[in-house]
C-alpha cells in the first residue's frame, strides 16, 4: 500500500532568486539599452518609422497636398493625422526613436573606445601553450637549424606583414607572438561615432535652421522675409529676424517633355530650368540657371527647384465694369500626364455679389466624352474651362480659407437665359461677356516655379560625418583581424617549429598563410648547415577551429 505522504526532497523550499531592487532594475535595463542588439533593432526601427514620411504628404513640405489627402480621405485622413503621419519627424514616436537610439549608441562607445586603448597600447597576448587546436597548426623539424636565425626570420617577416609582434622566452621554448587588424575595430567604432555625429547634426540642423516654400510666376521676384513665404517652419532655436538679404527675379521657365509620338514615354519631362537674377548684400547681382538637383547657394540659404506649373492671365470684370481680378492666376496640377490644373479665381470685391471663377486650365486641350482635359503637358492648344458662381465666399469670417480651393456647394452658378448652367470655354486673346453683364477674358500664358528655400548650418559636418561613417563601415568589414605564433624548440639537434593562427571573425585565407609562413621559415635554412639539410620530421596541420589563447 503506497504511502501519500510527501517525500523529503518535495518537502524542500525552493530556492528564491534575490530581488533585483531598484538599483538593480535601473542597471539592468542600462544594459539592455545599450547592448549593441537594442542600437541595431533601433536603427532599424528608426528606417521603418520613416516610412510614412515619404509615403503620406508632409505639412512642413507641402500644407496644400495634406490639407487636400484630408478631404479626400475622411475619417481614414482623421486618423493617420491624429497619429502623425503628417508630421512624421517631429512625431513624438519617431523622436523618441531617436533619442533612445541617440542613447544606445553612447552607451555602446563608451565603455567599449576605453577598452579598444587599452588594446591599442597593450602588447599582443601571450603564445598559447597548446598551439595543435588553433587554425592552419603546423609542425615542422628542422635539423641543424640555428633557433634564434629562425625566430628572426619569423619576426621580420611578421613584421613585413604589419603585425605587432613581441618575442616571449618559454621554460623550453622560444616564441613570437603577432596581432593585426585592429584597425578593424578602430573602424567599427569609427562607424558607430559618425552614426552619432549624424544624428547629432540632423537634430541640431533641425532646431538652428529653417524651411520655406515659395511660389514665384515668370516676370515676379522674390525678397527673403516673412511675408514673401507659401509656408515657412523655423527650428526652435531660429532667430526669424536673422534671415539672409537676398532677392531674386524668375527670367524664365523652360520644361522639355518627350515629343516622339511612338516613345512609350511621350509626355514624360525630360528637364526642368528656372532662370533667375540674383541680388544678395555686399554682392553684384549675377545670373544662375535652377535645375532639378542643381540648387541656388547664397550666403545663409539654399534654393532647390521643387515644382512648376501654368499661371494664365486673366482679367474678370462685374456687373459695373469694374476689374475685381486681374493677373497671372497659379494654378494647381490634378497629377495626370497632361498637366490638366485647378484654377480658382475668387473676387470678394465684385458686385452686387461676390464671384468665384472655378474650373481648368488645358494646355493642350481637347473636350470629348472624357469631358475638359489635356493631352500634352505643352502649350499646344491652351484652352480655359470655366464656370462662374456668386455668394458669399466665407472671407469675411476671420476664418483662414486656401486661395487654391473654394466651396462651391455655398454657391449659385450662373446660368444662362434657359436656365441651363453656363460653361466658359476660352483661348488666349479671347474676351466673353456674360448673361448677368460681367466679362471674362484670358489675356495669356505664363510658367510659374515652386521652390523651396532652407538653411541649415550643419550641413558640412554632417557631410564629413556620414563620409566618416562609410569609412568606418569599409574598414569594419575588409580587414580581418588575426593572431599568429611561431615557437622554435630546440630537442636533440634539432630546431622544431611550430605556426598556428587564429582569426577573430571569418577570414578563409589564415590557414593558407599560415602554411606560406612555415614554409617560407623552413625553406630558408642554411642547406649546409647539416649533412642532409632540413628534412621536415613532421607535418600537421589542424582544422579551423574557433578556440582562443589559453
Amino acid at each position: 500500500m503506497s504511502s501519500s505522504r510527501p517525500s523529503r526532497a518535495s518537502r524542500r523550499p525552493r530556492p528564491a532568486a534575490p530581488a533585483l531592487g531598484l538599483r538593480g532594475t535601473l542597471l539592468f535595463l542600462w544594459r539592455q539599452l545599450t547592448s549593441m542588439q537594442t542600437a541595431l533593432i533601433l536603427l532599424m526601427l528608426l528606417a521603418i518609422a520613416a516610412i510614412p514620411g515619404s509615403l503620406y504628404p508632409q505639412r512642413n513640405v507641402n500644407p496644400g497636398l495634406t490639407d487636400q489627402y484630408l478631404q479626400e480621405n475622411g475619417r481614414w485622413g482623421e486618423i493617420l493625422d491624429s497619429l502623425g503621419f503628417f508630421e512624421v519627424f517631429s512625431s513624438p514616436w519617431f523622436s523618441a526613436i531617436y533619442l533612445l537610439l541617440f542613447i544606445s549608441l553612447i552607451g555602446c562607445i563608451v565603455p567599449r573606445v576605453g577598452v579598444h586603448l587599452k588594446q591599442l597600447r597593450s602588447t599582443p597576448p601571450r603564445t598559447p601553450a597548446k598551439l595543435t587546436r588553433f587554425t592552419g597548426y603546423t609542425r615542422q623539424e628542422l635539423p641543424g637549424a640555428d633557433a634564434d636565425a629562425l625566430l628572426d626570420r619569423a619576426h621580420a617577416a611578421l613584421r613585413r606583414s604589419r603585425y605587432r609582434t613581441e618575442r616571449l622566452q618559454e621554460r623550453a621554448s622560444r616564441s613570437i607572438t603577432a596581432e593585426r587588424g585592429l584597425l578593424r575595430e578602430s573602424g567599427n567604432l569609427l562607424f558607430h561615432i559618425a552614426l552619432v555625429g549624424v544624428l547629432v547634426c540632423v537634430a541640431a540642423g533641425h532646431l538652428t535652421g529653417y524651411r520655406g516654400q515659395i511660389t514665384v510666376v515668370e516676370g515676379s521676384g522674390f525678397s527673403n522675409s516673412l511675408t514673401q513665404y507659401d509656408s515657412f517652419e523655423p527650428g526652435a532655436w531660429f532667430d526669424t529676424s536673422e534671415l539672409p538679404e537676398f532677392r531674386f527675379t524668375l527670367e524664365q521657365f523652360r520644361a522639355a517633355y518627350d515629343e516622339e509620338p511612338t516613345s512609350p514615354n511621350v509626355g514624360q519631362p525630360l528637364s526642368f530650368e528656372a532662370d533667375v537674377q540674383v541680388t544678395t548684400a555686399g554682392q553684384e547681382p549675377f545670373a544662375q540657371t535652377l535645375e532639378v538637383n542643381k540648387p541656388l547657394h547664397v550666403p545663409g540659404a539654399s534654393m532647390y527647384l521643387l515644382g512648376n506649373g501654368y499661371a494664365p492671365e486673366v482679367t474678370l470684370r462685374d456687373p459695373e465694369g469694374t476689374v475685381v481680378a486681374e493677373g497671372p492666376v497659379i494654378t494647381v496640377p490634378t497629377g495626370d500626364t497632361g498637366y490638366t490644373s485647378q484654377l480658382v479665381i475668387k473676387a470678394p470685391d465684385a458686385r452686387p455679389e461676390q464671384t468665384a471663377v472655378v474650373g481648368y486650365f488645358l494646355p493642350s486641350g481637347v473636350i470629348d466624352e472624357q469631358g475638359p482635359h489635356s493631352v500634352f503637358p505643352d502649350l499646344w492648344n491652351p484652352m480655359l474651362v470655366v464656370s462662374v458662381h456668386h455668394g458669399d465666399l466665407g472671407l469675411d469670417e476671420g476664418v483662414p480659407r486656401n486661395v487654391y480651393e473654394v466651396d462651391v456647394s455655398q454657391l449659385e452658378q450662373l446660368t444662362g437665359q434657359d436656365g441651363s448652367p453656363v460653361l466658359i470655354s476660352l483661348e488666349p486673346g479671347q474676351q466673353i461677356d456674360l448673361p448677368d453683364g460681367s466679362s471674362l477674358s484670358f489675356d495669356g500664358v505664363r510658367r510659374y516655379a515652386a521652390f523651396d528655400v532652407a538653411h541649415n548650418p550643419f550641413e558640412p559636418w554632417l557631410l564629413g560625418f556620414a563620409l566618416a561613417s562609410v569609412a568606418g563601415l569599409i574598414l569594419s568589414l575588409f580587414v580581418p583581424r588575426r593572431r599568429m605564433w611561431v615557437r622554435v624548440t630546440e630537442a636533440d639537434g634539432a630546431a622544431v617549429l611550430e605556426v598556428a593562427g587564429l582569426a577573430r571573425s571569418q577570414d578563409p585565407a589564415l590557414a593558407d598563410d599560415v602554411a606560406s609562413l612555415a614554409q617560407r621559415l623552413s625553406s630558408s635554412i642554411d642547406h649546409h648547415d647539416g649533412p642532409e639539410g632540413p628534412q621536415p620530421a613532421q607535418s600537421s596541420t589542424a582544422p579551423t577551429t574557433g578556440g582562443r589563447p589559453s
